[in-house]
């Protein structure tokens, strides 16, 4: 990166003002969200290992702090090519915004890259590698291609408002801006309104996020009609961000969510080589 960037707003879950500082980081840093709240700040490095099980959302966890609803960010950074920097945060929890990565990709535009000496870092998928179950999986396979590959398929059946999608994307820089970064969170308003009763998201209304009844989005439109499965390969490009590095391969998923997306993500750190093949933006 090539100065700061700032957003700010509030988190779904705790209805908390939260602001994120974007700080650019020297080489081989990777990225690291700094918890600036607390006595001694914590650094939390965005890896799979720092990964703990939490609903519906991304958490690492160190040293006893931990930051949640990271995904939005990480596939923010992962999807700009961006992979050195400090997250610095005052709050547990990242802003949900409009429940997409639009705002960070054009916090972190405006701030600019820069070119780094160190090579880039990448994984290149030498053989597929499944997990789940029948109902619900995520696979990865070697690709021909020089980059990273999605296809993903929700099903919420034939009657339900968002219905069956599929989508498939290469994932570029580019690819991300336009096709993915304005996708926005999706659920059900049964799921919607169990979080009300739990007291979570009280700051949240229908226009922060998209809410289905039986008739579709509630007090909301559609950014793209297939915008929940665009959703969902924005939440695994963050997850798959927890490699550190770039993925080179073909992801296939199917239903597939946060647990899955994270542990095929420490399934590929076992199982395959990281490289350095590349100058690295930060």
């Amino acid at each position: 990166m090539a100065q700061t960037a700032v957003v700010e707003g509030v988190g779904y879950w705790s209805g908390l003002d939260v602001r994120v500082e974007f700080r650019p980081a020297s080489a081989d840093t990777g990225v690291v969200f700094v918890r600036s709240d607390l006595t001694e700040p914590v650094h939390i490095p965005a890896r799979a290992a720092q990964r703990i099980e939490s609903p519906l959302r991304t958490t690492l966890s160190r040293g006893g702090a931990s930051v949640e609803m990271v995904e939005h960010v990480l596939a923010a950074l992962a999807g700009l090519q961006i992979d050195n920097c400090q997250v610095w945060v005052d709050r547990p929890e990242m802003p949900g915004l409009d429940g997409s990565s639009g705002p960070f990709v054009e916090a972190l535009l405006e701030a600019g890259t820069v070119i780094q000496a160190a090579p880039r870092s990448r994984m290149i998928v030498r053989k597929t590698t499944r997990l789940g179950d029948e109902g619900c999986w995520i696979e990865a396979s070697p690709t021909t291609s020089s980059g990273l590959s999605v296809c993903f398929h929700i099903d919420y059946g034939r009657d339900n408002a968002i219905g069956r999608q599929t989508y498939q994307l290469d994932v570029t820089p580019q690819s991300f801006q336009t096709e993915l970064a304005p996708c926005r969170t999706f659920l059900l308003k049964c799921e919607a309104d169990w979080l009300v009763s739990q007291g979570k998201g009280l700051r949240a209304t229908h226009k922060d996020l998209l809410v289905f009844d039986e008739s579709g989005p509630i007090d909301n439109a559609l950014r793209f009609p297939d915008e929940c499965v665009r959703h969902k390969i924005l939440d695994l490009v963050g997850d798959l961000a927890l490699v550190g590095c770039d993925v080179i391969g073909t992801i296939t998923a199917h239903c597939s969510g946060h647990r899955l997306n994270a542990q095929l993500a420490a399934a590929l750190l076992a199982e395959n080589e990281v490289l350095d093949a590349m100058k690295r933006s930060a």
